[in-house]
């Protein structure tokens, strides 16, 4: 499997917040990091806040999902790409600067 970067659209095993369970949903590579590190945002269909960046499958090239969503920049993981199941396309340079911005709000930075 190749290499994901950020911005990469990718279906991964999520481990929800309460570490009850995972299930299998798309999230957004947030940061490659040296190695085999990612950090992902989920994308999830409902559920949305007001940290949530909206995505369509017009925000993304390669692939589509299944309906409209919500990028959950206030949910971040770090995971070994391995865990990575499949990449299903690269989210657009707007919406990637507009996830950017709500990460560096949720940061404080």
């Amino acid at each position: 499997m190749g290499r994901f970067v950020r911005g990469s659209v990718v279906v991964v095993n999520y481990f929800f917040t309460d570490l009850s369970g995972s299930k299998r949903r798309p999230a957004i590579v947030a940061a490659d990091l040296e190695g085999d590190d990612l950090i992902i945002c989920p994308i999830v269909s409902s559920r949305s806040d007001r940290y949530s960046v909206k995505v369509t499958s017009q925000d993304i090239s390669g692939g589509q999902l299944r309906k409209d969503s919500f990028i959950r920049p206030n949910i971040l993981n770090t995971v070994d790409s391995s865990r990575i199941l499949y990449a299903m396309g690269v989210l657009s340079q707007e919406k990637m600067a507009e996830l950017s911005d709500r990460l560096k709000k949720i940061l404080g930075i």
